[in-house]
């Protein structure tokens, strides 16, 4: 990872009609990019750290919030826990390791402060909420407990999936939740279901909201996409709701873009970005506002999206959306049969037009992964690059 690379994304201009947003608006793309090595290194510290037996090694879904003491809260859906080996390996490798033993949960959360990773809160955060269903977290955002309110609460959206067969390996998605944790001590006061997805019948068409956040103008942007990638699809659709500040736990409260017009709750959403062929996202993808601009990072469509990334910008959280751009492909360990996936955008970290993103790296086959991931415990942790995002006109 301390290798630097560079790459220019390259983006078509739109005709003058499409054009949204006046002079606060324009075409953007990722200047150059390199590896974030602080981040990397503090994430390796941590996870190989073999004083504790019940913190986090490793895990991917990853996620941050700031909270209002100046923390960071890291989100990570499936992690592990328990304790790390010093190399060599049992295989002579001179990589740190973990033992069989290793207890597996659907989520966590990892605190930091002042840069340095601190503690691992007890692990899973968040419950299953049945049998052969689990949660994993997605975007988070400190908001008032309810509008005008002086009580501020962290609002984690959650993704719930159900265990089922191919091509749903990992879990059919069934429902959008929001969780509600107090401040300071993180507790989980309540979880509330906010769109059941369970009665449409296609899987592949079941919109789970959460994977990315946007707060502009009172309300907060949820964006978030079907399961298309899943019933070997070109790509996922990408779709976006909205909530007024302080009531992102009442389902009542969101509204859905339909294509035309935000609608309440039943509607059903329309896609802003994806055709199914050459353009789309991951079922995970990021989005963040740069100057007047949205920009939207993702997985690039088809087999590419085992190693590459794109981008996509917009004037409004609606789209229309242009790209994509010309992709680009983060460093992947040496030697290894693995995968990124889950590009995601840290704004806590990030400085005008400089963005720090992690993408998650996992065995790229699901048969014996799970012995690969215990065999080097550094492939299943997130890495992290800083992006130079600028202009292109």
């Amino acid at each position: 990872m301390a290798l630097v690379l560079a790459a220019v994304l390259l983006t078509a201009l739109p005709d003058d009609g499409e054009r949204e947003g006046g002079d606060a608006c324009a075409p953007h793309s990722v200047a150059s990019w390199s590896a974030d090595d602080g981040l990397n290194a503090e994430f390796a510290r941590y996870g190989d750290d073999p004083a504790r037996a019940d913190d986090w090694t490793g895990g991917d879904g990853t996620h941050s919030v700031r909270l209002p003491d100046g923390r960071l809260l890291w989100l990570f859906s499936d992690t592990y826990l328990g304790r790390v080996y010093a190399p060599p390996n049992p295989f002579g490798e001179s990589v740190a390791w973990r033992d069989t033993t290793a207890p597996l949960v659907r989520n966590s959360a990892v605190v930091m402060r002042d840069g340095r990773l601190e503690r691992t809160l007890p692990a899973p955060l968040f419950a299953d909420p049945a049998p052969n269903q689990w949660r994993w977290p997605v975007g988070a955002r400190v908001e008032p407990r309810s509008p005008g309110s002086s009580e501020q609460v962290l609002r984690v959206l959650l993704w719930v999936r159900t265990a089922g067969q191919a091509p749903w390996i990992y879990g059919v998605p069934t429902a959008t939740e929001v969780a509600t944790l107090s401040l300071p001590d993180l507790r989980v006061e309540s979880v509330v279901k906010v769109l059941d997805q369970q009665l449409v019948p296609d899987p592949s068409r079941r919109v789970l909201f959460g994977t990315t956040l946007v707060e502009e103008g009172g309300w907060t942007y949820v964006f978030g996409g079907d399961d298309g990638q899943a019933a070997s699809r070109p790509a996922s659709r990408a779709y976006v709701a909205r909530v007024p500040e302080g009531r992102l736990a009442e389902p009542g409260a969101w509204e859905y873009w339909n294509g035309s017009t935000w609608a309440g709750a039943g509607a059903r959403p329309g896609a802003v970005l994806g055709d199914g062929q050459r353009t789309g996202v991951g079922s995970a993808f990021s989005v963040a506002r740069v100057r007047g601009t949205y920009v939207l990072f993702t997985m690039a469509a088809g087999t590419k999206g085992l190693t590459t990334v794109t981008s996509y910008w917009a004037c409004a959280p609606t789209g229309p959306w242009h790209g994509p751009a010309r992709n680009f492909s983060p460093s992947l360990p040496q030697g290894a049969q693995v995968a990124a996936y889950n590009p995601q955008t840290h704004p806590e970290l990030s400085d005008g037009g400089r963005l720090v993103l992690s993408y998650d790296v996992n065995w790229l086959e699901t048969a014996g992964a799970a012995a690969q991931l215990n065999r080097n415990v550094s492939l299943y942790r997130p890495r992290f690059v800083t992006l130079k995002v600028t202009p292109t006109r």
